[in-house]
């Protein structure tokens, strides 16, 4: 028995006229990042025959794309909810509309439910399971994205989005609106204002009690007058309630405080800080007179110096705090490993940048720590571990540089590609060529960064070396050049951050991290041709004397009878009068296959695999077809030849 396989429907006409051509033409646009091109094409494929759903639907999801990457997010939603009208089985429509709504305010949800049934509707496609792990992080549940970014690079190894979100994961990113739950029926404009009003006031109270301290305290101390000073560190508090009245008018999702300050920890410590500095301000000032008279006696009030201490520098510990808690958080050498695994990705080599200047932060803290307790402690042993501390950003930095883009783990022309090993599910370039190099783009600052770390790590290792040998003072000395390296180390980075403020471009913090776009060489699942029928098949549908639907059940796979076919819509969808049993077991699972059996004189059977939509106001079966197989039956010659 022959068979051949019809997995993509017809071939395109050359006519110029063919909507189907108008939206390979748009899908091209697309891969060449062209989306005001690709969205003319789009429209020229829609508007040439509105009735032609195997094209139309195709065409809303080009134009949804487009739309997309334009920023047209509401015109990107309305013509990916089209495209699911005409075929609601397709999972790459569900795909298109989960994917346009994640830019909308307040339907995230709904964006979660699409993305679902996507997943649901073909398990074996890595683009739905990216979306989900999208959407997980988005709203920060690392661990769900992780496992949807995995079970992706399970189905396509090459998968540059799922490498990039799956670093992100490990190093447990948050997006730039951490403040705003996704899932929140608020515009997060709204939440940004409010996030801004309650940052503003933390901002001001502590910069205008720092000042007022200073000044009361330099009256008092200089002067002697301290009841003037008193008297001028009260009246700073009426200005404290007038900045938290002003900005208290500007907050207006007073229900929504409590979660942006559980969801964004850093705006919650720089919220919960301002009353601690106030408090600390009030007791300070209270205690003004009894710290200038200690200080007359030649004594130092070090209660004073501590509530001085907490409203002078509460906006630098909680800085320098960040800076260390940021570059500590996640698994930056794992994710590393990841972006390095994306080939020439540019998403991933900016990625691949900013995690290097975290490992480079690891490094710096631990040389540090180990420097000051050397000194503390005054046992210059401790450095011993200096050169220890910098194998792990070594062994990560020539991990970047050795890693390849991997092979696709896709047979040449597996279901889920059928474009063969160079079309667009494979991560070859434009020409064939294999996108290969290190995963980071190769940041300068990054090599003086290390050359600082390196000279830190040898000075406080020589310093124990010749502690332990007695060589003197040589000891001190060495833990001083050692010293003046890791200082150098943090002259580097603020340049660096001064550099990328000034240039508008990605700095060397954990801000500059961002998910993939989409865009590259391979063009998402959503924007991929639908299945068609051909004329034979449709024919064998039309004049077959009994179609047999399989599906899922508990005991295994089940075939039941279909009373009719209905009709072919312009698509290929099929449209089925079943029983009962068939509406139930497709609601358990949608993936189905119909067979039916052509004309006698042609001899050849057709199956369709694809999913199952009930429309309860048609009353039918909606089958929206994924691959279609045609076969041939046995000739009347080998008919007579196994019967005799």
């Amino acid at each position: 028995m022959r068979t051949r396989s019809a997995e993509n429907g017809t071939p395109l006409s050359t006519d110029p006229g063919d909507p189907r051509e108008w939206c390979a033409l748009a899908a091209r646009r697309l891969a060449e990042d062209r989306p005001e091109d690709a969205l003319e094409a789009a429209r020229r494929a829609v508007d040439h025959d509105p009735g032609a759903e195997h094209a139309a639907g195709w065409g809303y999801r080009l134009a949804s794309l487009a739309f997309e990457r334009l920023g047209r997010s509401a015109e990107a939603v309305a013509a990916a909810e089209e495209a699911v009208r005409l075929a609601p089985g397709s999972w790459a429509a569900r795909l298109r509309l989960g994917a346009a709504l994640r830019h909308v305010p307040g339907r995230w949800r709904e964006s979660r439910a699409q993305a679902a049934r996507a997943v649901r509707y073909a398990p074996q496609e890595p683009d739905p399971h990216v979306l989900a792990g999208d959407l997980a992080l988005l709203r920060g549940e690392h661990r769900a994205a992780e496992g949807a970014y995995r079970e992706a690079l399970r189905l396509l190894d090459g998968h540059a989005g799922a490498r990039v979100g799956l670093g992100l994961a490990l190093l447990r990113w948050e997006s730039p609106r951490d403040h705003h739950d996704p899932a929140w029926p608020v515009d997060p404009r709204e939440t940004g204002r409010a996030r801004r009003a309650l940052e503003s006031w933390a901002r001001q109270t502590r910069l205008l009690l720092a000042a007022a301290l200073v000044a009361a305290a330099v009256t008092a101390f200089a002067t002697g007058l301290t009841t003037w000073a008193e008297i001028g560190g009260g009246a700073v508090l009426a200005a404290v309630v007038a900045i938290t009245l002003r900005q208290a008018r500007r907050v207006r999702l007073w229900p929504y405080v409590p979660g942006m300050l559980a969801r964004d920890v850093w705006l919650a410590a720089s919220v919960s800080v301002t009353p601690l500095a106030l408090a600390a301000y009030v007791a300070a000032v209270a205690t003004l007179p009894r710290a200038v008279s200690r200080s007359a006696a030649g004594d130092l009030d070090g209660t004073w110096a501590v509530l001085a201490g907490t409203v002078l520098l509460n906006g630098v510990a909680v800085f320098v705090l960040r800076v260390l808690a940021e570059a500590w958080r996640g698994r930056p050498v794992t994710a590393l490993a990841q972006f390095a695994a994306a080939g020439g990705d540019r998403t991933a080599r900016r990625a691949a940048d900013v995690t290097l200047w975290l490992v480079a932060g690891r490094a710096w803290s631990v040389l540090a720590a180990v420097a000051v307790a050397a000194r503390i402690t005054g046992e210059p042993r401790w450095a011993a571990v200096a050169p220890v501390v910098l194998l792990a950003p070594a062994w990560a930095y020539g991990g970047t540089r050795r890693s390849r883009s991997p092979r696709s783990q896709r047979s040449p022309r597996s279901p889920g590609n059928p474009h063969g090993p160079h079309g667009p599910h494979d991560s070859r370039g434009p020409r064939g060529r294999r996108l290969s190099g290190r995963a980071h783009g190769g940041d300068r600052w990054l090599v003086a960064a290390a050359v600082t770390l390196a000279a830190a790590s040898a000075a406080l290792g020589g310093s124990a070396l010749l502690a332990v040998y007695g060589r003197g003072r040589a000891d001190d000395l060495a833990w001083w050049c050692g010293a003046g390296a890791l200082a150098a180390f943090a002259a580097v980075f603020a340049a660096r951050s001064a550099w990328a403020w000034w240039q508008g471009s990605p700095g060397p913090w954990r801000a500059s991290l961002i998910m993939h776009d989409g865009r590259g060489d391979r063009l998402p699942g959503d924007a991929g041709p639908p299945v068609g029928l051909s004329g034979d098949v449709r024919r064998a549908f039309t004049h077959a004397r009994e179609v047999v639907l399989s599906c899922a059940a508990p005991g295994g796979p089940r075939a039941l009878a279909v009373g009719a076919v209905g009709a072919i819509g312009p698509g290929g969808e099929l449209r089925l009068i079943a029983a009962a049993d068939a509406w139930e077991a497709a609601e358990r699972d949608p993936r189905v296959a119909v067979f039916a059996a052509g004309p006698a004189e042609r001899g050849f059977w057709v199956e369709v695999r694809g999913i199952a939509v009930g429309d309860p106001e048609a009353g039918v079966l909606r089958v929206t077809p994924e691959h279609v197989t045609v076969g041939e039956f046995p000739g009347r010659h080998q008919g007579r030849a196994r019967a005799g």
